[in-house]
């Protein structure tokens, strides 16, 4: 009489696209944040002048943030917080950023329109103010479901 192979219980690893990755130390978030944004700035800049040859600034200036923040919402959810991007996070992405696009729409009007400066810096002059507020409110919304489901799972010591 033959018996079953002697057989152990094995673990099962849940598959990659439903085990959250790892959290990051901020120190790496802020890092990658920091590339990601001079990446999202150089895409903004130049939409920037490629739509200034047919557009008024602030129009031009509308267009390319508008596209440059959908860009940095797909590369900060992979690079800078390793998230699942979801139509909820997508949704209010940009509502993250409307500090930031109200603080460098406002430095946009106040470097060409009352100081008389030229609008090609203005918008990366008026940038800089709001890179800490948009990292701050777009680690919240990026990280928000992450944690809570992190934290309802025994967190990453698992």
């Amino acid at each position: 009489m033959r018996t079953a192979p002697h057989t152990t219980a094995r673990h099962t690893a849940d598959p990659p696209q439903a085990r959250p990755a790892p959290a990051r130390p901020i120190s790496v978030q802020i890092l990658a944040f920091a590339l990601v944004g001079v990446v999202n700035t150089a895409t903004y800049y130049g939409l920037y002048l490629l739509l200034l040859m047919g557009l008024p600034y602030l129009a031009a200036h509308l267009l390319a943030f508008a596209l440059s923040m959908t860009g940095s919402f797909f590369l900060n959810a992979r690079f800078t917080y390793r998230t699942r991007p979801t139509w909820r996070k997508f949704l209010l992405f940009p509502l993250t950023n409307a500090t930031s696009f109200l603080v460098t729409t406002a430095g946009m009007y106040v470097i060409v329109g009352v100081l008389h400066a030229g609008h090609r810096l203005a918008p990366l002059l008026a940038s800089g103010a709001a890179v800490p507020v948009t990292f701050a409110v777009s680690r919240t919304i990026m990280l928000r479901g992450a944690e809570a489901a992190g934290a309802s799972e025994g967190g990453p010591s698992r």
